[in-house]
């Protein structure tokens, strides 16, 4: 049988998502935890790959199990893992659902802030100077007429297309801040930490709506912005047709 579970952590003591031999991730503290309860080392299957230093706010991973889940098993779970990492639901699906394969969008926000607050220093980027909202988002305007972001991921990323459906991209003012919503089918390695970078430069007067088309048309990491810290981005939302995969 095949399960789902939807989680959230905080990405600030991770190395990302996905286990590596360098440093703990949110998976190793996952599939540790599900095989003192399961029995049987299991492993998962996340719906991305989140950097090191990123949160999710709703992540979608799934496993295999061929046993109805033990009793109490979202409670048994949440207490045995550590505090920055929360299961909010789990259940089972078909046996053709993918977390990262079946996934038709994914939405990302990047929070910055301009007055120093100390409870938002590890979630959020603390803006110096205060960028113009109109310009950024008449920037992502102009993004949203792409379809290339080469220019906006790191060299030797996976995939071999750097093609992206943008179905939102927008900056919203929020209390002492701005938040950058940014939604799209898939998105290339570092790719919404450059982006944000850039429009910021943008927000700044340090390019032009004119430079910023050439920096697309370039398709060279190079041209584009420097990329933000990681603690201010967070994955927001999955997007999947339950109604095909959920029994």
């Amino acid at each position: 049988m095949r399960y789902v579970l939807e989680i959230a952590y905080d990405g600030t003591h991770y190395h990302g998502w996905q286990s590596q031999l360098n440093g703990t991730t949110v998976q190793e503290a996952l599939e540790g935890e599900l095989a003192k309860i399961l029995g049987t080392k299991t492993n998962i299957m996340g719906c991305g790959r989140t950097d090191a230093g990123v949160h999710a706010s709703h992540f979608i991973l799934h496993f295999d199990y061929d046993k109805e889940l033990p009793q109490r098993f979202l409670f048994r779970m949440n207490q045995m893992l550590p505090s920055d990492i929360a299961i909010y639901d789990a259940f089972e699906v078909e046996e053709n659902f993918h977390s990262r394969f079946s996934a038709k969008y994914r939405k990302y926000v990047y929070k910055t802030h301009f007055r120093k607050n100390p409870f938002q220093e590890g979630g959020s980027l603390f803006l110096f100077q205060m960028p113009e909202i109109d310009k950024m988002n008449a920037a992502c305007q102009l993004l949203m007429k792409q379809d290339d972001f080469a220019s906006f991921c790191k060299r030797n990323a996976d995939g071999k297309t750097t093609n992206c459906d943008l179905m939102l991209a927008e900056w919203k003012k929020v209390q002492y801040g701005f938040e950058f919503h940014v939604k799209a089918n898939r998105f290339l390695r570092n790719m919404v930490r450059a982006l944000v970078g850039t429009l910021l430069d943008v927000g700044y007067g340090n390019i032009s709506l004119d430079q910023l088309e050439k920096i697309v048309q370039d398709k060279k990491r190079s041209s584009s912005g420097k990329s933000v810290a990681a603690k201010g981005l967070y994955l927001e939302e999955i997007g999947y047709n339950w109604d095909e995969y959920r029994k």
